[in-house]
């Protein structure tokens, strides 16, 4: 009699799989959004953050005049400063006194010793799909790093539109010397 039943519970292939785990998980209504966005393909923004960014005062400038396109483009400030022009991305950095950082961080490391040199600025992108306005894309940029940096670190930012893709260069600088105030 126990061998009819498995048998019989063995080739009712109906149930099996039916019921699963009590103990699963249960998605809320917006990670089961999310899944459908990433199901549909759904094109949503790309942030990356750049690995190697500044270790000196001169590299920040570098890649200030760099995103600014050596004065054609625009650089958005934390104080809502527009630059724009040959030079402007080079004042930045003595506002930031990243000079001053950069002696201190080297006094703190000490001389003769093989320690990574402090990073000063980090370098983060936030790309958006073709055809996104690009005067959105710099906005919802401005609120993020209003919201989340303001009084804890300076920034700048410019808005890149000579490819498809409609994009944002932040330069964040590392410390946050306001506080310290």
């Amino acid at each position: 009699m126990k061998r009819q039943i498995a048998e019989e519970l063995a080739f009712n292939f109906r149930s099996h799989g039916q019921v699963g785990r009590v103990d699963r998980a249960r998605l809320s209504p917006a990670q089961a959004q999310l899944v459908a966005r990433t199901a549909a393909r759904t094109p949503e923004v790309m942030v990356k953050i750049l690995s190697g960014g500044a270790t000196s005062a001169k590299a920040v400038r570098r890649h200030l005049e760099y995103v600014g396109r050596k004065g054609e483009v625009e650089l958005y400030t934390d104080d809502g400063d527009a630059l724009k022009g040959r030079g402007a991305a080079g004042q930045l950095p003595d506002n930031w006194n990243l000079d001053l950082e950069e002696a201190g961080a080297r006094r703190q490391i000490g001389k003769g010793t093989k320690a990574k040199p402090v990073r000063l600025a980090h370098k983060i992108v936030f790309s958006m799909p073709p055809g996104t306005n690009p005067d959105k894309v710099l906005s919802a940029v401005q609120n993020l790093c209003r919201e989340e940096f303001a009084l804890k670190h300076r920034y700048a930012m410019a808005l890149h539109t000579d490819d498809a893709h409609p994009h944002v260069h932040v330069i964040l600088k590392a410390c946050a010397s306001y506080c310290l105030l």
